[in-house]
């Protein structure tokens, strides 16, 4: 007897930015396996469970709710932002790989969210309207020696740079050792967005030069943006200015 299991993406915390699809999936489902605060994002019935563990436990999770699964449950996985965006959907498929033979045979899928770079790239503007990258900052799973040669890699490539999992309390020093990094490798006035808690009541965008860019101005809900040589600030009186990048490289 199988079950289902569905990775769904939450979106960044604004309800109005959860899809239809990511809806259904959750009415659907008897269980939900996810980091505490994303599960209690959920408005569920009596009938339905919540399994909220730690940030850190997601190989853990992965397996319970696999388990569970292998029952004959409709399980949900839930993550914020995009499932498949440095979150739980590769986690799970890690987990069906190196695990039972029973587990394989539960019908997965997942569902696609939207994810902290798109929520702040459109409060700014449009940051990413040429090619760029995604980089987590975190160096729980990769050397911090990686990061440091994917950084130089795309400030050298022109690629925008998205940083996911900036700082921590653990970490407090590398996100201004990455800005040090790229200062030697990009201008001064490239522009950083800084977007805090994009599309939700306590969010704040802000956008400094990469001169002046400092690690105290994120924390762990901060997703940044930092632009190419390509990337433009366009000036607006008594308004944030817009921060784009044009479609064709050169472009003046």
């Amino acid at each position: 007897m199988t079950g289902t299991l569905t990775v769904v993406g939450l979106g960044p915390g604004n309800v109005l930015q959860i899809t239809p699809e990511a809806l259904a999936a959750v009415e659907r489902a008897s269980d939900f396996f996810g980091y505490g605060p994303y599960v209690e994002r959920l408005d569920l019935r009596a009938d339905q469970l919540r399994h909220a563990s730690d940030n850190r436990e997601e190989m853990s999770r992965a397996a319970q709710a696999l388990t569970l699964a292998a029952t004959g449950a409709d399980v949900c996985v839930v993550s914020g932002g995009d499932p498949g965006v440095f979150a739980m959907a590769a986690a799970v498929c890690e987990a069906l790989e190196a695990g039972p033979a029973e587990w394989r045979e539960v019908e997965f899928s997942v569902v696609p969210g939207l994810t902290a770079m798109l929520a702040v790239a459109a409060k700014a503007g449009a940051p990413l309207g040429h090619d760029f990258c995604a980089i987590s900052l975190s160096d729980n799973l990769k050397p911090w020696e990686i990061i440091e040669r994917r950084l130089i890699a795309a400030a050298e490539a022109g690629f925008v740079m998205a940083f996911y999992n900036p700082v921590s309390k653990a970490r407090p020093h590398q996100l201004d050792q990455a800005f040090d990094i790229l200062r030697a490798h990009l201008p001064d006035t490239v522009p950083v967005i800084f977007g805090r808690a994009a599309g939700r009541p306590d969010e704040k965008i802000r956008i400094e030069a990469l001169a002046d860019a400092r690690a105290d101005m994120a924390d762990m809900s901060t997703c940044i943006i930092v632009g190419s040589v390509e990337t433009r600030l366009i000036e607006r009186p008594g308004q944030r200015p817009l921060v784009y990048s044009p479609r064709s490289w050169g472009k003046a």
